[in-house]
């Protein structure tokens, strides 16, 4: 059986359209409703639509420490956690540089407990000292453990600074500086708060066995009520056109040499964007892509070779980043890359080649249709871009890339003064046998 035949015949349930409704409320929160009554189960996210693009460039990390503070109580309830659990539910959050959702998975009999935990913390946080000196300790041990005493744990920092000059996709969304959660205000917090987390400002995604008026009835109760705050208008800087390569050199007590690239590459709504994916699972989508089988397997250059794109909603960075095997130089083994990346220009890849790489695509698609939680997440993010139908028509966009589109795409990212490069190269190399 072909993967195309084992996806229809495992998913073919989910290959259908996923159908959806859409209501907002009079405070401006977007509500959407996935009906699936196969489930006892029910599934509630809000997205709010910021992150770490949206902070001030003195005062980072915010909109990651607001997923740690939005757990530590709320204005009429202490503790976010424990209702939930008694209900039997589960819940986590997750903040990137371009939103910040919190999700929670519970019994459908139980659903008016999430509604009543998610609409008190958009009403206002508790705003206690306490509270926020503890998540700013949690926050700055993760920045600590994560990006100063791991090894290349600073080599995003170092990769995001040189490639871009003036976006805020500079930093990371640890934050750009330790220093900024550490002296982190109440007020600044507050500000924060109030300018971002508003009913305008989100999206609310509840799925499973649940019904379009039971869904109204409890959105008008629990979040109806909620004040129209201002929505947040986003101005940001855009990142002028690279007209020169860019080169940093590091040394650190790391176990391997390693090279860093970057370039810049298309948004996640525009239109180039799916010929990247499939560019960059051609150059690195498992074992038998190019970068492996020619810098791995054959040339042995590298232990390990990835290519990957941010899929940021403005202009983001494809990126190749490689750990060189003991004994090759770093110069050596940026030139390998450097001619796999002329190759794919000059070469494109054929049809069975492209074709492998929609499969697996359209492969991921069903995989994420199939879970309850992965389709309430997808609706929000696509409504976020746009239009939550795009969970039922972006694979036709995937599956229109031909060939030609590779090699455009390849011509237009891959351009010498279009690239970021960082070598990190091992300190001692007694250090590590």
């Amino acid at each position: 059986m072909n993967l195309e035949l084992a996806i229809h015949f495992l998913f073919g349930n989910f290959a259908s359209m996923i159908e959806f409704s859409r209501f907002s409320l009079a405070n401006g929160l977007r509500v959407i409703v996935h009906e699936d009554h196969t489930t006892p189960m029910a599934v509630v996210n809000v997205l709010y639509d910021v992150g770490a693009r949206d902070e001030n460039p003195e005062k980072t990390g915010f909109a990651h420490m607001f997923e740690h503070l939005m757990f530590g109580g709320s204005i009429n309830i202490p503790v976010y956690d424990s209702p939930l659990q008694m209900a039997g539910g589960e819940n986590n959050a997750y903040t990137t540089s371009d939103l910040t959702d919190y999700y929670c998975r519970l019994p459908a009999e139980n659903l008016e407990t999430a509604f009543w935990l998610e609409s008190d913390r958009m009403l206002s946080l508790a705003f206690s000292r306490k509270s926020l000196n503890v998540q700013k300790k949690v926050v700055s041990e993760e920045f600590k453990e994560n990006f100063i005493n791991q090894p290349y744990g600073d080599a995003w920092h170092k990769l995001r600074a040189l490639a871009y000059r003036v976006h805020p996709y500079q930093w990371m969304t640890i934050g750009k500086d330790l220093s900024h959660i550490e002296s982190a205000r109440l007020q600044d917090v507050k500000d924060f708060f109030f300018e971002h987390y508003t009913p305008a400002n989100a999206i609310l995604t509840v799925a499973g066995n649940v019904s379009l008026d039971q869904v109204k009835s409890l959105a008008e109760k629990w979040f109806g009520e909620i004040p129209v705050r201002k929505k947040y208008e986003r101005h940001l800087p855009e990142e002028p056109v690279q007209t020169e390569a860019r080169f940093l050199e590091v040394t650190a007590d790391v176990p391997l040499d390693a090279i860093y690239k970057c370039w810049h590459g298309f948004s996640r709504t525009d239109a180039g964007f799916y010929s990247m994916d499939l560019l960059t699972d051609i150059l690195s989508g498992g074992n038998s892509s190019r970068l492996y089988q020619s810098l791995v397997k054959d040339k042995k250059l590298f232990s390990s070779i990835s290519c990957y794109h941010t899929g940021s909603i403005d202009p983001g960075m494809v990126v190749i980043e490689g750990k060189l095997v003991r004994g090759i130089k770093i110069e050596d083994g940026d030139a390998a890359i450097q001619d796999e990346l002329e190759k794919i220009k000059n070469n494109p890849p054929d049809s069975p080649e492209l074709q492998k790489v929609k499969n697996g695509t359209e492969s991921s698609l069903a995989f994420e249709d199939v879970s309850l939680m992965n389709r309430a997440l997808s609706l929000a993010n696509y409504e976020l871009l746009g239009d939550a139908n795009y969970i039922n028509t972006e694979w036709d966009l995937y599956n229109a890339v031909t060939t030609d589109d590779i090699v455009n795409t390849a011509k237009k990212i891959f351009r010498k003064e279009n690239s970021s490069t960082l070598y990190y190269r091992r300190k001692n190399q007694n250090n590590y046998l």
